[in-house]
């Protein structure tokens, strides 16, 4: 092994091995389609490099230990051995084989365990340990190969990934989004082009998006907040037919270059993100990632999602910090021309942030990890694993065959035994009478809480049930939760529905989406964390105005225990919409989620059982802008609950920041 410099002691073979062992010990390994690795060609490594680069490459499979130095010295923090060449081109092979497979439908998602990485690497320069761009070898691959014509690189290293940029800034066909943590250029690789005001050059203005974060201590909640309020309303627009990850775990917890607060599970939700996006066509390349127990445990909390388990419950306070917030501003206001989400938004302004009294670290010197935070940082992450991994239900999704309704399912659902006739009217006269007026809704419980109990007691994931009242059988879905011990409830009604009054004080939180005001201002009641939200009109795509800009924020910062959606008549949001809502809501409460659906909407209940069981949202078409009285009723509401959903925050002129 040679070793030219203390910069490079971090990047060791051990960052696979302790990943794939992990991998191994959850059982996840032999769950996974294997794709044999291959050597990216000279071809495909033209693609992107120069000849002169590929050139220089090659020639150092022969050089003597001398040479290797001094032709080290001509790059920044690279640094050659006589294998690096061969080691370089298999990382593009992975990445290449698994680009195919799933292009190919071999498997829907994957990811590739690869190094060196490949992120800064540029068209003729070796930089930051990368010799080929194996992202950017992959987005151009697949634009060759398979037609496409729209590429989203997700980039969520520490580090920018200005080789990437470099490579697309004036490339409309892909989107480039990176992350990084920035600390006013102060932080390697210390460029002005790595700012939030770099956005592309020529055809390609709008489709560079970079979030630089100017403090380190960055956690879930911010992470979370960039997603809300960034990068997936910029995705659902752009509408990419296959999403790449340049994944680097730097940006998590315990690493000695990010110092980075973010823990494992929270990359779990990322990727769920991702995944409704390209009909699910994911791929995750490896990048950073130098705490080795921090990086293999996010490294199993992405396969796991890919793999469709559950998403663990995602710890830590809902709560951007106000750095974080004027980055996520600065980036909209950067942005606002070249997106029509961010059309009628407001009038932006960017903010100037203040520099941290604090020297910040470069590159170069926060190699050096005091190896008792390491110890500490190891120890906390196995006792918080433990903590927030449960078994995965052995059922995904449930439901009764009582009105035939399996019959229309598209997909294998779980057929329960709906409850006694005699057992359901003795459980409605002691707890739910005031509830349950009709026969109609009385016969349909027996199959509703027979569905609901296998949920609350985790033998299924979710579940989906007919009703010819949905809003009563919902209501009497988060009375009987709570008796069951649930603490925090999300309800979301969809359609024209009269809701049953929440009398569960702080244990409830309901949001309705309707297209008129049914309730007069006396009806909103807000106790603790009980509320009753009203979104009027949200449909087609002000839907994801609403979904990204409002719903989701509320929902994770409440961090829901189980998520009831009940649809019922006069809807005004299409199918995809509500399909999409459910399979980004299974994020929370460990994919804990119960459907109630008006018993003759066959059509919706194909396509929600579709998203249980998950299968990728169905398309949406070409992105129409949410119109100007829908976004500014969201505004409105956003600046109404901010203090107290702080996830809603992208704005950074708020008090009350932590």
């Amino acid at each position: 092994l040679l070793i030219f410099s203390p910069i490079c002691d971090i990047e060791v073979p051990e960052r696979l091995s302790s990943s794939y062992e992990q991998l191994k010990c959850y059982q996840f390994v032999e769950r996974c389609v294997h794709v044999p690795a291959r050597e990216g060609s000279e071809e495909e490594i033209l693609l992107v490099h120069s000849s002169e680069h590929l050139e220089v490459a090659k020639s150092t499979q022969t050089m003597s230990e001398e040479e290797l130095k001094r032709i080290s010295e001509n790059y920044d923090a690279f640094f050659f051995h006589p294998n690096t060449y061969r080691c370089a081109r298999l990382a593009v092979g992975a990445t290449l084989q698994l680009v195919d497979a799933v292009m190919s439908g071999k498997g829907r998602n994957g990811m590739a365990l690869v190094r060196p990485p490949g992120h800064h690497s540029q068209r003729n320069a070796a930089n930051g340990f990368c010799l080929f761009n194996n992202v950017a070898i992959a987005a151009e691959y697949a634009k060759l190969k398979y037609g496409l014509q729209r590429i989203l690189i997700v980039d969520w290293d520490v580090h920018h990934g200005q080789g990437t940029q470099y490579i697309f800034e004036e490339d409309p066909s892909v989107l480039y989004f990176s992350w990084h943590r920035y600390e006013h250029q102060q932080f390697w690789p210390s460029l002005k082009e790595s700012d939030y005001d770099a956005v592309g050059l020529g055809k390609g203005k709008g489709f560079n998006v970079n979030l630089p974060w100017n403090k380190v201590g960055m956690g879930n909640s911010d992470y979370l907040a960039a997603f809300f309020h960034v990068l997936l309303p910029v995705a659902f627009e752009f509408d990419p037919e296959l999403v790449i990850v340049s994944s680097g775990y730097d940006s998590g917890i315990g690493d000695p270059e990010g110092q980075m607060n973010a823990t494992p599970e929270v990359f779990a939700h990322l990727t769920h993100f991702l995944m409704q996006l390209a009909n699910g066509k994911l791929c995750v390349i490896l990048e950073g990632g130098y705490h080795l127990k921090s990086l293999a445990e996010s490294v199993c909390m992405t396969v796991k999602t890919l793999l469709g388990d559950p998403v663990p419950q995602v710890t830590g306070e809902m709560a951007p910090c106000l750095s974080a917030v004027e980055s996520i501003q600065n980036v909209r206001a950067a942005h606002k021309p070249y997106w029509k989400w961010l059309t009628y938004e407001g009038n932006f302004s960017f903010l100037k942030q203040m520099k941290a009294n604090s020297n910040p670290s470069t590159e170069h010197d926060s190699k050096i990890t005091n190896s008792n935070e390491t110890v500490k940082v190891e120890r906390f992450l196995e006792l918080h694993m433990k903590n927030i991994l449960f078994p995965v239900p052995p059922i995904k999704t449930a439901t009764t065959d009582s009105t035939g309704l399996a019959h229309f399912l598209p997909v294998p659902v779980h057929l329960v035994k709906e409850m006694d006739k005699t057992e359901i009217t003795a459980l409605v006269r002691g707890f739910y009478a005031d509830l349950v007026k009709e026969d109609k809704t009385l016969l349909s419980l027996g199959s509703m809480l027979a569905i609901l109990d296998k949920i609350l007691k985790k033998e299924v994931r979710n579940g989906i049930a007919a009703s010819p009242t949905p809003a009563v059988s919902a209501a009497v879905a988060l009375r009987h939760s709570v008796r069951f011990g649930f603490r925090r409830v999300l309800c979301i009604f969809v359609g024209d529905m009269q809701i049953i009054p929440n009398t569960e004080d702080g244990k409830v939180l309901i949001i309705h989406i309707c297209e008129k005001e049914q309730f007069e201002k006396t009806s909103f009641t807000f106790v603790l964390n009980s509320f009753l939200l009203l979104l009027q009109g949200a449909e087609g795509n002000d839907f994801f105005s609403a979904v990204l800009g409002f719903i989701l924020p509320v929902a994770y910062s409440y961090q829901p225990d189980l998520t009831v959606i009940a649809v019922g008549p006069n809807r005004n949001l299409e199918i995809g919409g509500i399909s999409l809502l459910f399979a980004l809501l299974q994020g929370l409460a460990e994919s804990r989620i119960f459907a109630v659906i008006k018993d003759t909407d066959i059509k919706l209940m194909q396509s929600i059982a579709k998203a249980l069981v998950g299968a990728s949202p169905p398309h949406f078409g070409v992105y129409v802008p949410p119109t100007q009285e829908k976004v500014n009723k969201i505004k409105t509401l956003r600046d109404q609950f901010q203090q107290e959903w702080k996830m809603l925050q992208c704005s950074g002129k708020l008090s009350g920041f932590i």
